[in-house]
Order: C-alpha cells, then structure tokens, then sequence
C-alpha cells in the first residue's frame, strides 16, 4: 500500500506522528507538506495529495488539518475521491466498508496521538465490503460526477 500524506500548519504535529505508525508498519508513503508549524493554506498541500491518490500514484491519502473540515472540502472537489473526516473508530470503519473511502481527514486541533494512531490503524486495515449494495450507491456517486 502507498499513502499520500499531506497537512496545513494546524496538522503538521500530528502528521508527523503518522509517518512514524507508517514507518513503523512499514507502509510506503509521500509527504506533501506541511514541512513545519509555519503557517501554510490547506488547499496547497490537500489538492496535490489528492490529485495524487485519484491518479492511482496512491492507494490511500491522509489529510490533516486543525479541524479536518477544510481538507476534507478540497479532497472532496477531486474527481474520484471519496474523503472522509473520521473523529473515531467507527466512522474510520464505516466509510472504507461502505464508501470505499480512498482519503481520510482527520482534525489535529482536537485529536489525541494515540485516537489519530487508532482512526489511522482501523481505516488503513479496513476494506471495502464489495456488498452489492455499496457498490450500487458508489456507481450512483461515480455518475454524478461525470
């Protein structure tokens, strides 16, 4: 699996610790910015990572913001991305079982290190259902933006 990592200023903190449970499960990934704690717009990190993982460069992308609200709205104005903001296990759980979720948002102003780690574990080992149903209300989704 590749993963497209990307955060603004607000995210860089906990990205960080991501690319470490990355590191450590040994998951290849790209960092698209934030570099540092120095102010930075979401959209110019968020667009690229996301643009990435709709090109199939990437299997998954993680975007982090202060409140996961911003990043989520870029990735989601990307052809092909389905972005979830997930603030717990469950939601992580449901939109890779149902959505086929391909980019997860997460908020860093209001998520601990280990409840991003856990969202980030359960999302990147869950798959999608492939339950006729999904995949009916996905193609519905996959028309809507042709």
């Amino acid at each position: 699996m590749k993963v497209a990592i990307a955060s603004d200023h607000a995210g860089f903190w906990l990205k960080e610790i991501i690319k470490k449970y990355l590191d450590r499960k040994k998951i290849e990934y790209k960092d698209f910015g934030a570099y540092s704690e120095e102010s930075i717009d979401y959209p110019d990190t968020a667009a690229p990572a996301a643009r990435a993982v709709a090109a199939g460069e990437f299997d998954r992308g993680i975007l982090i913001c202060g409140s996961g609200v911003g990043v989520c709205i870029v990735a989601n104005k990307v052809k092909g991305i389905r972005a979830v903001q997930a603030y717990d296990t469950y939601v992580a759980k449901q939109s890779r079982e149902h959505g086929n979720c391909n980019v997860l948002c997460l908020a860093g102003r209001k998520l601990s290190k280990a409840k991003g780690t856990r969202i980030v574990d359960v999302w990147l080992k869950t798959d999608f259902s492939f339950d006729e149903r999904h995949q009916r209300r996905l193609k519905k989704i996959e028309d809507m933006e042709a």
